[in-house]
C-alpha cells in the first residue's frame, strides 16, 4: 500500500518504482494483490467452489490451508498448483471436535489465521417422504455444525487479527429447493447463524454469506448422474436462472474474495446472492 503525496496540479505526484501502482496494489490497476501475507483456511478447498476460491486467494498473494477430508484430495489440488504456498488441514467437519481439529491444523501450518471460508458442504436430492435420520444428520452436521464449529474454533485468531469469515450458504436457504428439504433447511440455518453471530461479534470480526444458485461443479454433475437423466437434469439446472445458465466456480470465488477483502470493510452480515437472478422468482 502507498499514500499519494500531493493532489494539486502544481505538485507532481511521486512515482513508486517505475510505474504508479494501481488502487489494488498491482501496477496498472485492477484487483491487484489484495491478500499478500494473509493466512486463509478454505474448508472443502480441494474441489468445486472451494478449490476455485483457494486458487483465487493464492493468485492474490495469500497463504492458504486447504481443508479436505482425504490426503489424496489435497495432493490432487497441490499437483495442480506446483510451488504454491498451500498446506493441508485434513479431516471432516461436522462435530465440534472434528471441526476444531481442522482449524487448529490450519493455524499451526500457517502460524495464525486471518480469513476463514466455510465452503465444505453436502448436497443430495431426497424426497420429503424418503428423508431418513442418516440423511438429515449428514446434511445438518456438515452444512450447519461444520460451519458453526469451524467459525467458533477460528474466533480467537480472527479476533486477534481483525479477520473475517465468509460462509457458503445457497439460494436454497432463501427460496427452497424441491427434493431438497433438508438441504434448504441447512442453508437457511447458515444464513441466520451468520446474522446472529454478527450481532455478537461486530466490531471485532466481519461475517458474511454467499448464496450461490446452481454452479457448474462436480457436485451438481454427480447429482445429475444420480437423477438417471443427466442431460435433462443439467438443462433444468441451467434454466433455473433468468440468465439461462449456471454460475462458474470462479464467479462465486470472485464474490467470496470481495467479501473477504478490505474493499468490503463495512460489509457485515450481508447475504450476497450469486445466482443470475434466480432468487427473484420463476
Amino acid at each position: 500500500m502507498h499514500r499519494v503525496v500531493g493532489s494539486s496540479r502544481f505538485v507532481k505526484p511521486r512515482r513508486i518504482g517505475r510505474r504508479q501502482a494501481g488502487p489494488g496494489g498491482r501496477k496498472g490497476g485492477g484487483k491487484g494483490m489484495r491478500f499478500v501475507g494473509k493466512r486463509v483456511l478454505v474448508t472443502g478447498g480441494a474441489r468445486g467452489i472451494g478449490a476455485a476460491t483457494a486458487s483465487a486467494f493464492l493468485k492474490e498473494g495469500a497463504r492458504v490451508a486447504i481443508g479436505a477430508r482425504r490426503q489424496s484430495s489435497f495432493d490432487a489440488f497441490a499437483a495442480a498448483h506446483p510451488g504454491a504456498d498451500i498446506h493441508p488441514a485434513l479431516g471432516e467437519v461436522g462435530s465440534q471436535a472434528k471441526s476444531t481439529a481442522v482449524v487448529k491444523a490450519a493455524i499451526a501450518a500457517l502460524g495464525g489465521l486471518d480469513i476463514l471460508v466455510n465452503s465444505a458442504g453436502y448436497f443430495a436430492e431426497v424426497a420429503v417422504e424418503d428423508i431418513d435420520q442418516a440423511h438429515w444428520d449428514r446434511i445438518m452436521e456438515t452444512n450447519v455444525a461444520g460451519t458453526f464449529f469451524c467459525a467458533q474454533a477460528a474466533l480467537p485468531e480472527l479476533k486477534k487479527n481483525k479477520g473475517n469469515i465468509v460462509n457458503l450458504a445457497s439460494d436454497a436457504g432463501l427460496i427452497g429447493y424441491p427434493l431438497g428439504a433438508a438441504y434448504s433447511a441447512s442453508k437457511a440455518a447458515v444464513i441466520n447463524l451468520s446474522r446472529a453471530m454478527v450481532l455478537e461479534l461486530a466490531g471485532r470480526i466481519r461475517i458474511n454469506c454467499v448464496a450461490p444458485g446452481n454452479v457448474d461443479t462436480d457436485m451438481i454433475r454427480e447429482a445429475a448422474d444420480a437423477s438417471g437423466n443427466a442431460s435433462a437434469y443439467l438443462t433444468r439446472a441451467n434454466a433455473r436462472s433468468p440468465t439461462k445458465r449456471m454460475a462458474t466456480p470462479q464467479e462465486v470465488a470472485d464474490t467470496i474474495l470481495y467479501l473477504a477483502s478490505d474493499q468490503a470493510s463495512f460489509v457485515n452480515g450481508a447475504i450476497l446472492s450469486v445466482d443470475g437472478g434466480g432468487v427473484c422468482g420463476f
